[in-house]
């Protein structure tokens, strides 16, 4: 029971426990946000044929997109969703340049009853920094 009584027994326990928080606290934020890495979103797009939303302007997404991506505008995600992902129970990734915009669209995705909707972390600057392939109006980089 001394040890729990002596001071930098229990300054070193708190010590312990701080950075033990500090290092699952990504993993935590990141899972309640649904954001996965370029090398996950490959395994839910080959593996459980997620369907891939780009919400980048038009422009954006000629220069640029994830092989499987279907564009959708942010601003008409609430009304066009439906169209683009019939079955509510697939996956769904969303995509963005830099994962921002993305977050914000989970939420209306799964208010809009979808069951699995995932953000690719960093969006097309981190799946391109990864060295995945994009295509370019008709070809692929």
């Amino acid at each position: 029971m001394t040890f729990f009584t002596n001071y930098i027994n229990l300054v070193l326990i708190a010590v312990v426990l701080i950075s033990g928080g500090m290092l699952l606290w990504p993993s935590l934020v990141r899972g309640g946000r649904g954001g996965v890495s370029a090398a996950e979103a490959t395994q839910l797009i080959n593996r459980r044929n997620a369907v891939v939303i780009d919400l980048r302007a038009a422009a954006d997404f000629t220069n640029g997109h994830l092989p499987s991506a279907r564009h959708l505008q942010f601003s008409e995600l609430d009304a066009k969703i439906g169209q683009f992902v019939k079955n509510k129970s697939n996956p769904v990734l969303l995509v963005c340049q830099t994962g921002q915009q993305s977050h914000k669209a989970l939420r209306i995705v799964k208010d809009a009853g979808y069951a699995e909707v995932h953000v690719l972390d960093g969006g097309v600057n981190a799946w391109q920094q990864a060295g995945m392939p994009v295509v370019k109006q008709g070809g692929s980089k």
